[in-house]
């Protein structure tokens, strides 16, 4: 089993991965329900890190000797940006991570920033969790561009593939907008073509009837 298929599985078993009948807060009502707030272990922490670190294995060419720095908005973005510090740490890959306060520090060192200080041509990873308009990495550009920071992309869990109210999605908007490229873990076709008809701790999650109410919805709002 390929790390998608892991991280798919992995979801479900956590709770944050569900399907039955849901309304988005756009309204759409919807067959399948990605809840990363579900989230509340140590173990679950630790494999989530685990899994953001291969994605970045697996599409970040990381060259020695060159800082890379994992940035993780907040509030979601944080535990996110550490836990992948820390898995890429384990496999011999040291990163630095900072992240950015909501309201800025007017006492002590100050500042909109936590961790690691950011200086010009340091290469960017912003970790977030799941991207639906996108406003959280919107707000952070300013500080990493201000920063002369180099955006390298975006890691996500999952990618919806859902459009806004345009005809593009948020991710596509992303690279159209800013030059910035996303990397999810794993895709809602993913997960359909994963867990149709295979069973997870002994129940079926995607039966024929909930396939089918996948396949409809995605046909009328994916991209």
């Amino acid at each position: 089993m390929d790390y998608k298929a892991e991280f798919i599985t992995f979801m479900a078993k956590a709770g944050a991965l569900t399907f039955g009948d849901f309304v988005t807060k756009s309204g759409r009502r919807t067959p399948y329900f990605v809840n990363t707030g579900k989230y509340s272990e140590g173990r679950q922490i630790a494999q989530l890190g685990n899994f953001y670190a291969d994605c970045i294995i697996d599409n970040i060419k990381l060259r020695e000797n060159e800082k890379i720095v994992l940035f993780g908005p907040a509030y979601k973005g944080i535990s996110l940006a550490v836990s992948a510090a820390i898995a890429l740490s384990g496999r011999g890959v040291n990163v630095s991570y900072c992240f950015n306060r909501k309201e800025v520090k007017d006492h002590g060192e100050g500042g909109a920033l936590v961790g690691h200080k950011l200086t010009k041509g340091d290469r960017v990873l912003i970790i977030e969790d799941v991207i639906t308009a996108g406003t959280a990495v919107r707000e952070v550009l300013p500080i990493l561009k201000g920063a002369g920071a180099i955006i390298d992309g975006l890691i996500i869990s999952v990618d919806r593939m859902e459009r806004g109210e345009g005809k593009h999605t948020a991710i596509q908007e992303i690279w159209e907008q800013h030059g910035i490229k996303t990397f999810p873990i794993a895709s809602v076709r993913d997960i359909l073509s994963c867990l149709r008809g295979v069973p997870v701790d002994g129940k079926i999650l995607i039966d024929d009837e909930i396939a089918v109410r996948m396949k409809a919805y995605m046909s009328e709002y994916c991209v």
